[in-house]
């Protein structure tokens, strides 16, 4: 049990940090978003000059948003969590749930991240770019790998944290 403390331990100091940055990217970009989507209204109204592309690169930055936001929202215990039935379970059971619970979102996000890394290599296979600006696909899918990566080891430590309650 004392290595099980120590492996999360060492996870979090690893976890943490990165999710902390990819979390700020994240912001970056969603004021980057802000600014892009007021400035393209302001000139499409004012000058009759819309800003090309700016749909391709708001959706793009959208991606980078939501993916680098999930591990950040998830290491600081932001999701929404309903526990209306689970409440009224013993400590025990309750964490026995919890650990099957989160077993189950780990190997999701783990199955998400694998597929999301093949969809990459499809895409570079086939070239894909944006229709106005011609920007290849595929770096902003890696984006979002990456950011289900990072939400997976969140969700690794949630799962071995749930683990050691059951074992306590």
């Amino acid at each position: 049990m004392n290595g099980l403390k120590k492996t999360i331990s060492y996870l979090y100091e690893i976890v943490k940090p990165v999710s902390t940055v990819s979390n700020s990217i994240g912001m970056v970009a969603l004021a980057a978003m802000m600014f892009l989507t007021a400035a393209d209204v302001i000139l499409r109204k004012l000058a009759n000059m819309p800003i090309l592309g700016s749909y391709e690169l708001i959706s793009y930055m959208m991606a980078i948003t939501i993916s680098f936001g999930l591990a950040y929202c998830a290491i600081e215990k932001g999701h929404v969590t309903i526990d209306l039935l689970l409440s009224r379970l013993s400590r025990h059971t309750q964490a026995i749930m919890n650990s099957v619970t989160g077993l189950l979102g780990l190997v999701i996000a783990a199955l998400m991240t694998w597929q999301t890394c093949v969809y990459i290599t499809l895409l570079i296979k086939s070239g894909l770019t944006s229709t106005v600006l011609l920007m290849p696909v595929f770096p902003f899918v890696g984006i979002v790998a990456f950011g289900i990566a990072i939400f997976s080891l969140v969700l690794l430590l949630h799962f071995l944290e749930f683990l050691l309650e059951v074992m306590s």
